[in-house]
């Protein structure tokens, strides 16, 4: 029941998040510079993506090369579909460290607006941009760990069209929330191993906050507009929730 709540309450504060960002009309604006530049570029990779589906499904599947044609179309029509949504599901997860690493400047400020603390000298971009992109490879590789057993469960029928999709929403979540309280426990003096350690001894909060990000950056353009929102949000969560903060 305690896990129920502490899912809901991380949920809330993606909401928290977005209501800050509607009171700060120009911090929101400011953070919508970086997410724009990504979704182009995510525009572009999917698009080309949509296109060569076809050929990456025949590609893969050369066994079905002698198949009667019905089995063989919808064999690879499944593998488009699967190619197709779990390129998308990798580009929003992509899509947040893309963000931040571009973003860089402008999220530290963003995050340190929502998250002040007494005292803190803020890291020059320079030193800090490095180490991010360092961080977010180092977090790819654990979604990777995760997503591509996911990938080909997917191609279990039933199992992959109800189970896989719950647990690849928890695992994209988990990571996305990885992802988006970095800069406020940077900030915070915390290292890759010691932030991993405070998000799993709240699974439950990191969960609902990442997942209901992940829901909503699966839908076009809206992953631009919530992006300044999930960095409010998560230096909210981490404030109130990972690491206390005393007001």
């Amino acid at each position: 029941m305690r896990s129920l709540r502490d899912f809901f309450g991380g949920v809330g504060f993606f909401f928290q998040g977005l209501g800050w960002a509607g009171r700060n009309g120009r911090w929101w604006l400011f953070g919508l510079i970086p997410a724009l530049i990504a979704f182009a570029v995510y525009v572009v990779a999917m698009v080309f993506l949509y296109n060569y589906t076809d050929e990456i499904a025949t590609f893969l599947t050369p066994f079905a090369n002698n198949w009667a044609s019905g089995w063989r179309d919808t064999v690879r029509i499944l593998f488009q579909f699967v190619i197709f949504v779990g390129g998308l599901a990798l580009a929003v997860l992509t899509f947040t460290a893309l963000t931040l690493a571009i973003g860089e400047p402008f999220y530290e400020r963003l995050s340190a607006e929502v998250d002040p603390l007494p005292g803190h000298v803020e890291e020059p971009w320079w030193r800090t941009v490095p180490r991010s992109i360092r961080d977010s490879l180092v977090t790819l590789g654990y979604v990777l760990l995760f997503t591509i057993p996911l990938f080909f469960l997917g191609f279990i029928p039933v199992v992959g069209q109800t189970i896989v999709p719950v647990l690849g929403a928890a695992v994209s979540g988990f990571f996305l929330t990885v992802e988006l309280t970095a800069l406020a426990m940077e900030r915070r003096g915390m290292a890759r191993r010691a932030r991993f350690a405070v998000l799993r001894q709240s699974k439950a909060s990191a969960l609902g906050f990442g997942v209901v990000v992940f829901l909503l950056f699966l839908v076009p353009f809206v992953a631009v507009i919530a992006m300044p929102a999930a960095v409010a949000g998560a230096a909210l969560l981490v404030r109130t929730r990972l690491t206390p903060t005393p007001a």
